[in-house]
């Protein structure tokens, strides 16, 4: 379990910057990490990682980025299955919303879908309660991604 495809949907970047942030702790901790910001389905395919990280913020009513939309609906239709792999989910979100993290939601039950196994239950990041998503992300990476030797 060492090559992990972070895939990122990001509307005004947060997003994106916990992504870069965890790719950096990651990296550090000996995994081979690709940054997907532009997500394609063929391009996280082609790297064939043993862990699939979506880190992504919800838009609109529950709604998945712009950037990572192509991405969901291309893994929906195609449906790979994820039998083999390992699945992480961070999702940003505001829970004065009734669609708290609904992207990242969607995600995972996608990926669930695929058959992918869930590494650990999805991170759920409230904007109401914590300014600094990264401050919660990291430690939950460092919980369930030791270090490799």
């Amino acid at each position: 379990m060492n090559r992990i495809a972070i895939i990122v949907g990001t509307v005004y970047g947060g997003a994106q910057y916990v992504a870069e942030q965890a790719e950096q702790l990651l990296t550090g901790r000996g995994y081979l990490c690709g940054l997907h910001t532009e997500p394609t389905l063929d391009a996280v395919l082609a790297e064939d990682p043993d862990v699939w990280l979506v880190i992504s913020s919800t838009t609109g009513q529950g709604d998945i980025p712009d950037n990572a939309l192509p991405f969901f609906i291309d893994a929906r239709d195609r449906f790979p299955l994820l039998t083999d792999k390992v699945i992480a989910v961070i999702g940003l979100g505001d829970s004065s919303y009734d669609n708290f993290c609904g992207a990242g939601k969607q995600f995972y039950e996608l990926l669930q879908e695929l058959q992918g196994k869930p590494l650990a239950e999805p991170l759920w990041i409230d904007a109401c309660e914590t300014l600094e998503p990264e401050t919660v992300a990291l430690p939950w990476l460092e919980a369930h991604f030791p270090k490799l030797s």
